[in-house]
C-alpha cells in the first residue's frame, strides 16, 4: 500500500531558496582513511596533533573520532606548497 506524494517529497526541495550563505558540508573520516591520504603512521599523527602541525579531530563519542575531510585536503596541499 502506498501514500500518495508530490514529486517535491520525493525529489526533494531545496530549503531556503533565498539563502546568500553557502552551507558548509563536510565528511568526516576516520584513522585509516586518513593514514592513507597523508601517508603517515598513527603515532606520527598524534605527535604532530600535540605539537600543532596536524589537524585535531572531532570526537564522536567514546573513543571515537574522525578528521573532517576538508581539513585533511587542506593540510595536504599546505604540505606541496612547502
Amino acid at each position: 500500500m502506498s501514500l500518495p506524494v508530490s514529486k517535491e517529497a520525493i525529489v526533494g526541495e531545496e530549503i531556503d531558496k533565498g539563502a546568500t550563505e553557502t552551507r558548509r558540508v563536510t565528511r568526516l573520516i576516520r584513522l585509516p582513511e586518513v593514514q592513507h591520504r597523508v601517508g603517515l603512521g598513527r603515532s606520527t599523527i598524534y605527535r604532530w596533533m600535540s605539537e600543532g602541525k596536524f589537524p585535531k579531530p572531532v570526537q564522536l563519542g567514546g573513543y571515537a573520532v574522525a578528521w573532517g575531510e576538508e581539513d585533511i585536503i587542506a593540510w595536504v596541499e599546505s604540505q606541496l606548497k612547502r
